[in-house]
């Protein structure tokens, strides 16, 4: 165990309640499965994992700013759940995401209710993209919660977690091609390869931001843009044709729809995600104020959620006005261009995610650049 460490000392009733509310609840999972398996009460103790700060944990886990509030670097895997249920510097990362899974879940299972999403072609490209709004904050919250295994662990994680985020723009694509394409676009060349050329950017997408990982070490400025390029190339792509619709509007009767003020909190959402993810405040103004609630990286997932709330209510909207006019002058969606291109594409993020673990693994030089600066207080760490 690390010496020196201390558990964090927050005077802020939200941690309280959390921190308070996490322990008793396991408390009473771990009195009742006693008495399910009739073992005796103490038999299924468990003290909820030390906290660390910054100076006592790898460089790799640092993040700027963040200063306490660090799990133990070599967590085991029940380790990582139950810290999901203490105040940590990723608690709120954890369940943001994991609770906006649910909220997806909901509405995806209300609208299997009044769609027929089976027979329907119209509708599949809604299904895509439904099934993939659930995948994406699904596969952040499990990669923030598993991440502090190991250093390579940490990488893996996050690779699914860019991998989910490429796949999510390829469902943007797959709508916005479908039911947001203005009308004076539709039926020309950009219509017909939109889904071909967001199935690349997802190789992109996914393969820069899994190499930004390998370079943050050495090269964290650069590792950084790299990240944030090949998050906001999709993007821009996927909104193509929404920016013409919006501000340079070619007559069609659909250009400013009751989906347009949808469509423009979904934009400003989407600025202060960008934002927030490359600026680190507020934490860079106050290090170690914000490290258990209100850091960036928490609030830009909190803005994510909302902007695909909106971006999905936009579309629905989209889908619904628009559906005469589409079905009339456009084909429908195809099996090949909707569920194949998502196939697809989860068959090569695999094939990217699965090059760069077996590079990260493989390499001998590259893993023990995760410990290059080993934190004071962790003598197991530097051997």
């Amino acid at each position: 165990m690390m010496e020196g460490a201390r558990p964090p000392q927050l005077e802020c009733p939200m941690w309280c309640v959390l921190c308070q509310g996490g322990q008793a609840w396991l408390q009473q999972v771990r009195r009742w499965a006693a008495e399910v398996l009739w073992l005796p009460t103490g038999s299924l103790g468990f003290r909820l994992p030390q906290l660390f700060d910054i100076h006592q944990v790898p460089r790799v886990y640092q993040e700027e700013g963040i200063i306490s509030g660090y799990r133990h670097p070599r967590s085991s895997a029940l380790d990582c759940v139950l810290s999901s249920f203490q105040m940590t510097n990723e608690t709120v990362n954890i369940w943001t995401h994991f609770l906006a899974t649910w909220y997806f879940l909901w509405r995806f299972s209300m609208l299997c209710g009044s769609l027929d999403f089976l027979s329907e072609s119209y509708t599949w490209p809604l299904l895509v993209y439904m099934l993939l709004i659930c995948l994406y904050p699904f596969t952040s919250s499990c990669a923030h919660t598993f991440s502090t295994m190991s250093p390579e662990s940490r990488h893996i994680c996050y690779f699914f977690d860019y991998g989910a985020i490429s796949l999510y723009s390829l469902g943007c694509a797959i709508t916005y091609g479908s039911y947001v394409m203005p009308d004076c676009w539709v039926n020309t060349w950009l219509h017909e390869y939109f889904v071909a050329l967001a199935v690349g950017n997802t190789l992109v997408c996914t393969g820069l931001s899994c190499y930004s990982r390998l370079l943050e070490m050495e090269f964290p400025r650069k590792s950084k843009i790299l990240r944030t390029a090949a998050f906001v190339y999709p993007f821009i792509f996927d909104n193509i044709p929404l920016f013409h619709r919006l501000l340079l509007c070619c007559g069609d009767s659909f250009s400013h729809n009751e989906a347009s003020s949808s469509h423009c909190y979904h934009l400003i959402f989407a600025f202060l995600t960008c934002f927030l993810f490359t600026s680190h405040l507020p934490e860079r103004l106050a290090p170690g104020h914000f490290d258990f609630i209100g850091h960036s990286h928490q609030l830009f997932h909190i803005c994510a959620v909302v902007g695909t709330h909106f971006q999905m209510e936009a579309l629905l909207a989209d889908m619904t006005s628009r559906s005469a006019w589409l079905m009339v002058n456009t084909a429908v969606p195809s099996l090949l261009g909707t569920i194949g291109a998502l196939v697809l594409g989860v068959l090569l993020n695999l094939g990217i995610i699965a090059v760069f673990s077996a590079a990260l693994l493989r390499v001998p030089g590259r893993r023990p650049a995760s410990h290059a600066v080993a934190a004071q207080g962790c003598p197991e760490l530097k051997e």
